[in-house]
């Protein structure tokens, strides 16, 4: 009995510390604005997001021009039709999939409200890319996970140069500092009934 209690006990301290480094490694020295209790509520919510938009790595446009059968229902969600942009449409779509009312919108900017924005890089969390030229937000990603001064993203309407007007869905190794604004929409965020 006392083997199997100690055994226990050991496979539950293996579990918790797996879970604990894995948020570790995404959060910047200094920068989190959660409690752990807040991670541990969010915690299932940020890996489902993740899951549902990493089904989506590999899937490519039907011709090159915001175009083919999963485009047009990410467009769909936030009340678009092809050929438009889709790399927000595309993030909204993942947050409907995993039962949030919101984000929904294509336009990349609305993405970022400031009662959204935090410095912390979770899984889930989304990120938003500054274009000089557009003088705004003009491409989003979700963030994966971190890796030091990097974030992985996964990001739609994008290719293997992180352009804006990409071809598919695509995993990006960006550097903290080309990351504009970060958003939570997790924190106090509604799920659907």
């Amino acid at each position: 009995m006392a083997a199997s209690s100690f055994f226990s006990g050991l496979l539950w301290i293996a579990f918790a510390g797996s879970y604990w480094l894995s948020e570790r490694s995404v959060l910047k020295h200094g920068s989190s604005d959660f409690s752990k209790t807040e991670l541990v509520a969010g915690h299932k919510y940020r890996l489902l997001l993740v899951k549902i938009a990493q089904g989506e790595l590999g899937l490519r446009e039907k011709t090159g021009r915001n175009d083919g059968e999963r485009i047009a229902e990410f467009l769909a969600k936030v009340g678009l039709k092809k050929p438009e942009p889709w790399c927000a449409a595309f993030i909204s779509w993942t947050f409907f999939k995993a039962g949030f009312e919101r984000p929904r919108s294509g336009w990349s900017p609305d993405l970022f409200p400031d009662a959204r924005l935090v410095k912390s890089a979770l899984p889930g969390n989304v990120i938003g890319i500054y274009f000089p030229e557009k003088k705004r937000i003009a491409h989003v990603g979700l963030i994966e996970k971190g890796d030091g001064d990097w974030l992985v993203s996964l990001e739609g309407n994008t290719n293997l140069s992180g352009s804006r007007e990409g071809d598919g869905v695509y995993r990006k190794r960006r550097h903290r500092k080309s990351v504009y604004k970060i958003a939570d929409w997790l924190s106090n965020g509604r799920r659907m009934p």
